[in-house]
């Protein structure tokens, strides 16, 4: 079991948040032109970790303006246990007033040049993806949810972004009965442009920290995803 309480090195910026404390923390990278459209980058169950900060830095080197909010509020676990314990103590309406604050903070960040944000997010974040873009309507111009969706039951109506998503043919926790069903309640709901692709792998295939990873699949979805970013959002 490894965690961090409260002091997570990788948190440099804090925002206001509908939070208990008013606040939340992320970590925030611009590329090297100085500008760039916003894209929110949502954590897996592990917290604020290495690799999602290198998402981050990844899409800034890609010319995006990139923010991890911490939704663990500094804590990061490699343990599966301790992270079933964190999302279970992550409320997910908290959750979802943490993101529309870094949504708000991302677009009145001076380097931001888009109108709308994108959302991306792997796992438990990629649920969250869609969930925080049917909340916030019109400011998600483009949703990418990486082997993850939300409840049967989310009320996707409000959601106005186009949508990419990338599920394993080998994911035993997200099958794919139930993305082609989310799928299809997400486009009937709310007219979106949906697009879910499938790839000849498991679960958590982007994570190159973790053993499901498959760098072909990893790489093919990453530069869908960035062209899709670059496209809807101008």
């Amino acid at each position: 079991m490894s965690h961090e309480q409260h002091a997570n090195p990788r948190q440099n910026v804090t925002f206001d948040s509908a939070s208990e404390s008013g606040h939340a923390h992320g970590y925030l990278r611009a590329p090297a032109s100085g500008s760039g459209p916003g894209v929110i980058v949502v954590q897996e169950w592990w917290g604020l970790t290495d690799q999602v900060a290198g998402v981050v830095d990844r899409f800034a080197s890609e010319g995006f303006v990139a923010l991890a909010p911490d939704l663990y509020g500094g804590r990061t676990t490699h343990d599966a246990e301790e992270a079933q314990r964190f999302l279970a103590e992550l409320p997910p309406e908290r959750a979802a007033r943490d993101l529309a604050g870094a949504v708000t903070y991302l677009l009145a960040r001076p380097e931001t040049t888009s109108a709308t944000v994108g959302a991306v997010g792997f796992c438990m974040g990629g649920a969250f993806v869609l969930t925080l873009a049917a909340q916030q309507g019109e400011r998600i111009g483009a949703a990418v949810p990486w082997y993850g969706i939300p409840g049967p039951t989310t009320d996707f109506s409000g959601l106005r972004a186009a949508v990419l998503g990338h599920f394993g043919e080998e994911d035993a926790s997200v099958p794919l009965d139930a993305v082609r069903e989310t799928e299809r309640r997400v486009r009937e709901q709310s007219g979106a442009d949906v697009d879910f692709r499938t790839y000849p792998a498991p679960h958590a295939f982007y994570n190159d920290e973790r053993p499901n990873y498959r760098r072909e699949s990893a790489e093919l979805a990453w530069a869908r995803t960035t062209a899709f970013l670059r496209e809807h959002l101008r």
